[in-house]
């Protein structure tokens, strides 16, 4: 477990790392620059770079946090990317459950095999894990309705980064929606009408709002006020105790 600046959350869990690009959002991927440079220093976790790695010795770590924590799980790589086994998706599961004094966070762009790996039952929802998936632009929403037909307890999209204006999404069903702008050397624009669209929708369907960031290549500067506002919104954590 790793302290993050990721201002949605407050730790993030790699119990798999790597993956590889599947839509428009992926182009400049963070993960992928951070792999490789982890790699270049010599970071035994990051010996394969960037290749989809199964790390089992991670699945331990939950069970010895004690304090609660929102904690991001696979900031690193894609928990339902086809290389990553069911049976492994499972004992991530599984060491959720058995830690309900946190609440885990798991995004996804594979909605797809998501959406199978539930409708087979093989997924078990605790009320600490949310499920989120990632849609940049209106050429994945689908992903929107994958999701929402699965039994996670507290669904969520990662509108980050937003690449083009996603208007008349369906928010039925879903608790919250992520907000930010691509940052980097070559960051590609978002618009503020494409934010306050999806900020007007959120209010409309009483769905939490998050803005993470206006991006850019300096993102401290740009800051992350919508409207004079810092959009904070989140869903009502609900933490049980270890058992």
């Amino acid at each position: 477990m790793n302290n993050t600046k990721i201002e949605w959350t407050e730790m993030t869990w790699n119990p798999t790392t790597g993956c590889d690009k599947i839509s428009a959002g992926c182009k400049f991927c963070y993960a992928e620059v951070m792999a490789k440079r982890l790699q270049a220093m010599g970071v035994e976790k990051y010996k394969n770079g960037f290749e989809v790695t199964i790390h089992e010795d991670e699945l331990h770590a939950p069970y010895n946090w004690k304090k609660p924590k929102v904690i991001f799980v696979n900031s690193m790589s894609d928990l339902f990317h086809k290389d990553v086994p069911i049976g492994f998706i499972r004992k991530v599961f599984k060491v959720m459950k058995d830690n309900p004094q946190h609440v885990f966070q798991v995004l996804t762009k594979r909605a797809d095999i998501l959406r199978y790996y539930d409708s087979e039952g093989w997924l078990e929802w605790t009320h600490n894990i949310w499920m989120g998936v990632s849609v940049e632009n209106n050429k994945v929403t689908k992903r929107i309705d994958l999701l929402r037909e699965t039994g996670a307890r507290v669904k969520f999209l990662s509108c980050e980064p937003l690449i083009g204006p996603i208007p008349n999404m369906n928010l039925t069903g879903i608790d919250w929606v992520i907000v930010g702008g691509e940052s980097g050397r070559k960051p590609r624009p978002m618009k503020e009408e494409w934010v306050t669209d999806i900020k007007n929708q959120c209010l409309k369907a009483g769905v939490a709002f998050f803005f993470k960031q206006w991006g850019g290549t300096n993102k401290k500067k740009t800051g992350r006020l919508l409207e004079g506002k810092t959009w904070d919104e989140m869903p009502e954590i609900e933490l049980h105790k270890s058992i």
